[in-house]
This record gives structure tokens, C-alpha cells and sequence, in this order.
């Protein structure tokens, strides 16, 4: 995959870029990823269509969140990647895809190839609030490695077991890095609230991995975006929880791909 780049308001912005032909697909990822944590992801998705994956802000190359940074900012940014192209599909994971959303709303994206989102916006596990929330006091004070123990022990709920296997591992080392921007996304998350209506006449095809059907915490979360979003669909992703683009990247990208396939083939 290729680097590209653009700037807004003096910001560089980062994505790997896997060539092809059509309208391009933007995916966006969430909290505690990158754009290389998505390329195993992106390598799966059997479309002709060229793919470009963000490193949003806070992830090198791309600049720092900069001061009132909020879901604004990350929605700015994303359209200014669609100005780019023209037209895209969008698809995100997590916080990237309220992200992903929030973008099409604001354009009134309603799914048809007129608009500068084209198709139905492809989601996997999107959060709303109240999320996390408890944890952000300790958050905010926490040095990285601190950081990565609480999203994924206070707010994922994971085994500590998970934890130390991680810790243990070469992953350790990008996931501190990608953990101090997290208290600013996670205020982001828990500050920003969809307009119902807007949100209403947006297409959506919904991921929900199996092991998050109606549990805590993104199984809730994912039912509060379900609930704004009449004109979506879900789809189980079997055998995962949140995490597929790390545990089975290739089972995601298929997906995905699958889900953007109508709008584009």
C-alpha cells in the first residue's frame, strides 16, 4: 500500500492507499488502532474499488488532535478526504465508524450514487454514550502504559490474562502510542450527541461481532446507534467481539467487502 496525504487547516492527514478502479473506499479506524493495524483488513477486502485507510490524528504521520479537538475535528477531517476524491464509500470500526456516520449525516447521505457518500455507510460496532465514562478521570491522569491497562481492563472488560499476553508481546510499544490520545477520544465520544433526525435517512449496514450481542460495553453501545438508525441493517460477525481486525482480519475484510459490494459492483 502507498502513503497519501493532505493537509487541512495546516494538519497533515495520513491513510495507506490500496490502488484500484471506481469510487474510493475511506475505511476509519477507532480508538487504539491505525491504519497499519487495518492493513491485513484492507488486503481482504475483494474489491475493485481503491481503498484508503486513515491514521487519524494523533497517529504519526498524520498531526496531533489539536486544541478543541472533538468529534468535529474528526468529521471535518474525513469530508475533507472526501472533497479529495469527490465521492466515497465510507466504512470504520468503533469510534470510527460514529465517525463514518456522523460524515454521512452531516452530508445527508441517504445511500444513493448522487451524493459525495455514495452507498450504505459499513459500520462494525459503532459507539455512542454514555461510554467509558467512569473510566476518564483515571484516564486522563494515566501514562501510557497505565492507559492501555484501563481500555482494555476497566472499559473492554477484557481477562487480564489478554493484558499481560499484550504486555508480554511486541505489540506493547504501538499500542502506548496509540493510547495518549485516548482520553481525548473517549471525552469526544461521551461529549457527542447525533442529531436523531439527520442519522434517520442514513443507509447502514451494521457489524456486530457475536460475542457482543447485548453486553457491556459495546453491545449497548451498538443497540443506542441501532436505535437512530432506521434505514440500517446488522449483520453478525460469528465467533469475534470487537476486536476481528486483529483476530481475524481476514474474516472482517470479507465482510466489508461484501456489505460495500451492492453499492459499488
Amino acid at each position: 500500500m502507498e502513503s497519501r496525504t493532505i493537509e487541512r487547516d495546516g494538519v497533515r492527514l495520513h491513510g495507506l492507499w490500496r490502488p484500484g478502479k471506481g469510487v474510493p473506499v475511506v475505511v476509519v479506524p477507532g480508538a487504539m488502532a491505525d491504519a497499519e493495524a487495518f492493513r491485513p483488513v484492507v488486503e481482504a477486502m475483494d474489491l475493485p474499488h481503491p481503498v484508503l485507510v486513515l491514521d487519524r490524528r494523533g497517529r504519526a504521520p498524520s498531526g496531533d488532535l489539536g486544541p478543541g479537538y472533538g468529534i468535529d475535528t474528526e468529521v471535518a477531517d474525513l469530508l475533507a478526504w472526501v472533497a479529495e476524491f469527490g465521492q466515497t464509500r465510507l466504512a470504520g470500526w468503533s469510534y470510527g465508524g460514529t465517525i463514518a456516520l456522523e460524515a454521512a449525516a452531516r452530508t445527508g447521505a441517504d445511500g444513493s450514487a448522487s451524493g459525495p457518500v455514495v452507498g450504505p455507510v459499513v459500520a462494525y460496532e459503532p459507539v455512542l454514550p454514555p461510554f467509558g465514562m467512569a473510566a476518564l478521570p483515571s484516564l486522563r491522569e494515566a501514562d501510557p502504559d497505565r492507559a492501555v491497562e484501563i481500555v482494555n481492563i476497566d472499559i473492554s472488560r477484557s481477562p487480564r490474562e489478554r493484558l499481560e499476553a499484550l504486555r508480554a508481546s511486541p505489540a506493547w510499544k504501538t499500542l502506548r502510542l496509540l493510547a495518549i490520545p485516548l482520553a481525548a477520544e473517549l471525552t469526544a465520544i461521551n461529549a457527542f450527541h447525533p442529531d436523531p433526525a439527520k442519522w434517520s435517512r442514513v443507509r447502514a449496514e451494521l457489524i456486530l461481532g457475536e460475542h457482543n450481542q447485548d453486553a457491556e460495553p459495546y453491545g449497548s453501545a451498538f443497540n443506542r446507534v441501532v436505535d437512530l438508525l432506521p434505514r440500517s441493517r446488522t449483520t453478525l460477525l460469528a465467533h469475534q467481539g470487537h476486536l476481528a481486525h486483529a483476530e481475524d482480519p481476514v474474516a472482517l475484510g470479507r465482510l466489508m467487502a461484501e456489505l460495500l459490494a451492492p453499492a459499488g459492483r
